[in-house]
Formats: C-alpha cells, structure tokens, sequence
C-alpha cells in the first residue's frame, strides 16, 4: 500500500464525461445521465483499499443524507482487477450492498476516467457544482486508519453545504489521502 495523496485538479474545471459500467444494474451509464441538479460528487473508491474500509459507512451515510436534495454522487472503481482481484465488478456489487450504498458505483476497465479526472488514490473526491465546475477536492475528513480520530465527513459534508446554499465552499482544501490507484501495467 503507497500512501498516495490527491493531485488536486484545479477548481474550475469542468467535469469529464464518461461511460461507464454500473456495476449494481448491469448498465453503461454516462454522467450526463447521472449529474445532479444542484452538485455531483464524483468518488475514486474501491473494494480492498483499508483507506476506503474505514469511510464506507459514511459513504453511505452522505449518499443517504443528500439523495433528495439534488446532489448526486457517483463512485468509480479504476483499480487493475487483475491484479487486485478484489476489486472486481462483481465484488464492488457486493460491496455497494453491504454498505446499503444509494448511488451507482461504476468501474473504469480502461482507467481513462481515472486519467481524465487525475485521480491519484483512493478514496478520491472530486464535487462539482451543478454547471459540473469542480468546486471542491480533497478530503472526507482527517480521519485516517489508526489516528484516533472519528469518521465525520466534515470536509466534504461542509463543501455539500456549501453548493445546496448556493454559496462557494471555501478554497482551503486539503487533499484526500490513501492507497494509490492500481494502474495496470503493459
């Protein structure tokens, strides 16, 4: 595990469109199909990653807590199922319906979507606003595996906030931190 941090694309940026395998239903779904009204959460995330393990809960917890407020959130495993088998289609399904996940999880074969949107690690977190103008990066919280410190999604919940009241989240932004994408080798 290479404790990887975010890249952070710049804020502005607009949110690359993508068609991608919705693991949960079998479909391709593109994020224009799944952009919310008023913000989109996009999320790097995978099965295996201790990072991830220790925020599923809240992932759930966000998707449950914002499903109806016009902030839509779409996670994305790009992780080489190869050589991380665990982080298969069929074992990111299963994933989803542990954790009573209430949004797609789709997974990125080719790793263009991870490339496109310059995601470094998992989790990942990239919030657009509802032109799909990134407005925030960075962190959940600054609970990590181990430190002690509770899992509240305060970052990323503030930012949230932020865009349903129509105001910006603030620019002080710091970067998510966890295992590095498993990019494939040729």
């Amino acid at each position: 595990m290479a404790l990887t941090p975010s890249n952070m694309m710049d804020l502005g940026t607009e949110a690359p469109e993508f068609n991608l395998l919705n693991v949960l239903t079998n479909e391709t779904n593109s994020l224009s199909d799944l952009k919310g009204s008023r913000a989109t959460l996009i999320m790097f995330i995978c099965n295996h990653c201790p990072f991830v393990k220790h925020i599923n809960n809240e992932l759930s917890n966000i998707g449950k807590d914002y499903q109806s407020s016009g902030v839509n959130l779409i996670a994305i495993s790009s992780n080489d199922i190869v050589n991380y088998p665990d982080d298969a289609p069929h074992k990111l399904a299963a994933q989803a319906n542990e954790f009573d996940f209430v949004f797609p999880y789709l997974f990125d074969a080719t790793q263009e979507v991870a490339r496109a949107y310059d995601a470094a690690c998992t989790p990942d977190f990239f919030l657009f606003d509802h032109q799909l103008k990134l407005q925030y990066r960075g962190q959940l919280d600054d609970s990590r595996p181990g430190n002690g410190i509770p899992v509240s999604g305060r970052d990323l919940r503030n930012a949230i906030k932020a865009l349903i009241e129509g105001s910006q989240p603030t620019t002080v932004q710091k970067p998510s931190i966890g295992c590095n994408i498993k990019w494939k080798t040729t």
